[in-house]
């Protein structure tokens, strides 16, 4: 294209954080984000995959009243941009059918709409179960520039963009609620680096950011020019309206906002899935049991950086068997960070709960049940706590132990949001270290001394588990990337560990269907993309 003969064109990417379900609340970010790309001069407004609705809006999708509220939103979103263009991701209903849409808004109504042709129905997606697919590309002109779309997974294979370039299309737009997990922007930016290989299309993409239920969403929206080059770069886990030009063929824009280490990301969408789970579900407070072991610092860490200490409540609940220097690490934590800290000790109930079933336990050896009893005790005091006050409980279970069992129920898993859920014990410790080198809350003793559960005199984890370095990666070749013992086995891991841990991460998943959502960071989580029966005697392959 000879591009020097047209106009710029000023596109605002409005990387918002929306909440699935409040349309009305949505519309009026969406509209409110118009207001400043029009005192910023832009032409066109572009928004997140399905923004008017949130994602992933599941089950409301199956209601015919959703749509009709959903169309409203939309007709008020065009009246409030008339001299504007704005892409809008939204959920519509046409001739009985449903489909994923970005509908180009322009002088009051809807001047042509797109529905997302490629459906995920992969790890966190299951996108088959309420759309239909669309086939046909879609492009309009702005200033002489004529603009193809995608939405989110369309760009993930080579189709959907050839088909806008073959359409007319100069640039290429892309709409996304694209969930964060490790390395994600990585992928993302190798991904549409080959659809710009292919087609030789600039393209623009824009994400969504915020935490909904167990996923969270990292914005990071960035340009690429039609060589491949990275022309725009947005941060992480922030709303923002950034503005670029597209002038003489290429992108132009001030904003290049370097990559974070791995730690400080993952500890971000931490916050962000904490902050807006207890801020969109109206939460006034949180409250972690203390045990003065690495979870629970970690979890305190985040919490108070997330919330503020003001809105975040620690009870430590020692027993006869909690080591003093427990007491003395959480005291000295809670001192640092200033939170609401309270000593609940639990020997009195432990008595009553022996005198009540020692009938019942007569002539029995001790074993678990009574280190159980002990978990669950404090349980219930953290849960009478929470009815009281209204104040959710963040639980601090991390993945190695959801995918071993080492948890009980009703127990320390007793709560409402389950903060490391899907970190494992090596990156526990990994963060825990990062976070003090911006400034040291988590007392260094915390992070040296060996985990302990401290049920029983001279506990230790590895009492139980192999050492974690083992376990978790154990865990992670059979969970997360499908391999079978006998592959682990072979890539030098003792048989025996493997045996015992995956025996173990079958044997639990009755305990991690009841266990409370948590924030997902991995490629794959124990939640939406862990889909594995209860009750199943299929044999692995050793």
């Amino acid at each position: 294209m000879n591009a020097s003969v047209h106009s710029p064109v000023t596109i605002a990417v409005a990387q918002l954080n929306l909440t699935v379900g409040d349309l009305a609340g949505n519309a009026d970010r969406i509209i409110a984000a118009i207001a400043e790309a029009r005192a910023a001069g832009a032409d066109i407004v572009l928004t997140p995959e399905l923004a008017l609705s949130g994602y992933p809006p599941e089950d409301l999708l199956l209601r015919p009243d959703f749509y009709r509220a959903c169309a409203r939103e939309v007709q008020r979103i065009a009246d409030a941009a008339p001299d504007l263009t704005v892409v809008l991701g939204h959920p519509a209903e046409a001739g009985g059918l449903r489909y994923n849409t970005a509908s180009v808004l322009r002088s009051r109504g809807v001047l042509a709409s797109y529905h997302k042709n490629l459906l995920p129905n992969y790890e966190v997606f299951d996108e088959e179960r309420y759309f239909e697919a669309g086939a046909a590309a879609c492009v309009f002109e702005c200033k002489g520039v004529r603009f193809g779309i995608n939405i989110c997974a369309d760009v993930w294979e080579p189709g959907p963009a050839r088909a806008a370039k073959a359409a007319g299309a100069q640039v290429l737009l892309a709409l996304n609620a694209s969930p964060y997990h490790m390395n994600k922007q990585a992928l993302r930016l190798q991904v549409l680096g080959a659809r710009v290989t292919e087609t030789r299309l600039p393209v623009l993409y824009c994400n969504m950011v915020g935490g909904q239920d167990e996923l969270v969403f990292d914005g990071a929206s960035f340009a690429l020019d039609g060589d491949g080059s990275l022309a725009y770069q947005a941060g992480t886990f922030a709303e923002r309206l950034d503005v670029l030009r597209w002038e003489e063929g290429r992108w132009k824009s001030a904003v290049q906002d370097p990559p974070r280490p791995l730690e400080a990301e993952v500890y971000e969408a931490l916050k962000t899935g904490v902050r807006d789970y207890l801020g969109k579900n109206r939460f006034p407070s949180a409250i972690i049991g203390l045990s003065g072991g690495i979870d629970s610092a970690l979890t305190l860490a985040v919490a108070v950086d997330a919330l503020g200490a003001e809105r975040v409540r620690a009870v430590m609940m020692p027993s006869p068997y909690t080591a003093q220097m427990s007491l003395d690490d959480s005291r000295e934590m809670v001192r640092r960070l200033g939170v609401r800290y309270d000593e609940i000790p639990i020997e009195p109930a432990m008595q009553v709960f022996a005198e009540l079933l020692a009938p019942q336990f007569a002539g029995l050896p001790a074993d678990t049940t009574e280190e159980n009893l002990q978990s669950r005790i404090r349980g219930m005091i953290l849960m009478a706590l929470s009815n009281k006050t209204g104040a959710i409980v963040l639980t601090t279970g991390n993945k190695s132990e959801m995918a071993t069992g080492y948890a009980t129920l009703y127990g320390d898993m007793a709560g409402g949001f389950a903060v490391l859920k899907d970190l494992y014990k090596t990156f526990v410790f990994r963060l825990s270290t990062w976070r003090n080198t911006v400034a040291p809350v988590i007392p260094q003793n915390i992070i040296d001394r060996p985990p302990s559960a401290e049920l029983k005199p001279d506990q230790k984890d590895q009492d139980s588990l192999p050492p974690y370095e083992v376990l978790d990666a154990i865990i992670e070749a059979y969970m997360e990337r499908d391999e079978s013992p006998r592959e682990i086995i072979a890539a030098g891991y003792p048989e025996a560990e493997v045996r015992r841990t995956v025996a173990m991460l079958k044997r639990n998943e009755y305990k991690r269907r009841q266990s409370p959502v948590g924030i997902r960071v991995t490629p794959r989580g124990f939640g939406r993309d862990w889909r594995y029966p209860i009750t199943s005697r299929y044999q692995d392959e050793f």
